[in-house]
């Protein structure tokens, strides 16, 4: 395994393996946010929201052919390891599909990666944020997100 994990090559490794099979995906989550807002993020894994009606056993089997490694599956997300050792997270929620349907597209290094659109981000981090089920620390994220993409960005200069 590498010395690092690769984000990059993470992100755009399992956009391949996702479109060969035909799995309509979307990033989402803290990349997302860094994406749209023009912020680098601090994030734990890349995030990708999965059209509900995929077939999460063929979508298993496509991703471990690909080297990418299961490290846990549950009602609705599968978390895997890219080669790299980079983590990443596969949400399968029917909320979701208009939103993947509608996604946009960004240029990594030379693969077209499908992500939500901005106001259907802050609609994701809202109805996150209200679930009285999450952790006040996840929820603070959640609304400090939602002002980023509305445009309180801080100012580099700024200082303390």
């Amino acid at each position: 395994m590498p010395e690092s994990p690769d984000r990059v090559s993470a992100m755009r490794d399992a956009t391949r393996v996702l479109e060969k099979i035909g799995a309509a995906h979307a990033l989402i989550g803290g990349l997302a946010v860094g994406v749209h807002s023009g912020v680098p993020r601090a994030t734990l894994d890349i995030d990708f929201a999965v059209h509900s009606s995929v077939d999460r056993r063929r979508l298993v089997e496509a991703l471990t052919q690909a080297g990418f490694r299961v490290i846990g599956e549950f009602p609705h997300s599968a978390n895997f390891r890219h080669a790299s050792g980079e983590p990443v997270q596969l949400a399968f929620d029917a909320g979701f599909d208009p939103m993947i349907a509608r996604a946009e597209r960004f240029d990594a290094g030379g693969v077209s990666i499908p992500i939500v659109r901005k106001a259907d981000l802050i609609a994701m981090k809202e109805r996150a944020a209200a679930d009285p089920g999450r952790p006040r620390s996840k929820a603070l994220r959640d609304r400090a997100d939602i002002e980023l993409l509305r445009g309180d960005v801080p100012d580099p200069d700024e200082g303390w």
